[in-house]
């Protein structure tokens, strides 16, 4: 009926050191953690691409890290409980804290790592903008291995379909299916990282804003035409006319995002002292 590309069935788990498996799912956080961590310092050391606007240091970069790992983290797995399984861990509390077993949104995510800037920003004495635009350069590195770890798992799977490309996964039944977590892995990560980068290029950092309003109004449109294709959650299924929970949430981002860019873009950049 029509041609199925097989699944390339991997093991979640990479290596078991004794009692403690190390997850794919785990190394993509912590890798992209890493890589990102790398790639800020590289652009907070190029002076030239921030012109005179005030923003992290190289040597800050390391303090920055910790908040945002806390905050992707703590943001994630609570975003997840919140908005996509709430009345699961009303029952069960003491699942909240089992991340372990998988269940990390991007949207809470996204506010845990705010609120982690926020809190750097006050004390690095550093507008709140300009660390939010090193951030949102980095972010699609992880965003990218993070969605090839939910292809690996596998998990978040696409609807069905008869595309030449479809996928049966383990665990999804035996129609073939989208592999949508390639399709989020090249929006939300290659696609939305060059984006970025040849904003950057281009001067995106000398307008504080700017390149935090590309990252979330362009992730809002990358995961609204993702969620197309994306099978729901089955605990949530669709919502009214059809639209996911994954939608609904990039919306306001969507909205946040292109305020931002208005606001980067405006008549005249911002005094250095303020940005």
């Amino acid at each position: 009926m029509l041609f199925v590309i097989p699944y390339p069935v991997i093991d979640p788990v990479l290596v078991d050191i004794g009692p403690f498996p190390i997850r794919w799912y785990a190394l993509a956080y912590v890798a992209g953690i890493v890589l990102g961590w790398f790639y800020m310092k590289r652009l907070c050391a190029a002076d030239r691409l921030w012109g005179a606007v005030r923003h992290p240091t190289p040597v800050s970069v390391d303090d920055l890290v910790v908040y945002v790992a806390l905050g992707i983290v703590l943001g994630g797995r609570l975003g997840y409980v919140l908005f996509y399984n709430f009345s699961y861990y009303v029952s069960h509390p003491l699942e909240i804290v089992a991340a372990w077993n998988g269940g990390m949104a991007f949207h809470g995510g996204l506010i845990g790592t705010a609120i982690g800037m926020w809190i750097f920003a006050r004390r690095a004495g550093v507008g709140f903008l300009s660390v939010a635009d090193g951030v949102a350069a980095v972010v699609p590195i992880g965003l990218f291995l993070g969605r090839i770890a939910n292809f690996i798992k596998p998990e978040l799977w696409g609807r069905e379909t008869d595309v030449p490309w479809a996928m049966v996964f383990p665990g999804a039944g035996p129609d073939p299916r989208h592999p949508s977590q390639l399709y989020e892995a090249g929006l939300e990560g290659i696609g939305l990282f060059v984006l970025l980068a040849v904003a950057i290029r281009l001067g995106a950092l000398k307008r504080p804003g700017l390149s935090t309003g590309l990252f979330t109004a362009g992730y809002a449109l990358a995961r609204i035409v993702s969620e197309f294709f994306r099978q729901p959650d089955a605990q949530l299924g669709f919502l009214f006319g059809g639209a996911t929970m994954g939608m609904l949430l990039s919306l306001p981002l969507l909205a946040i995002g292109l305020g931002l860019v208005a606001y980067a873009l405006r008549g005249r950049r911002r005094p250095a002292a303020l940005a």
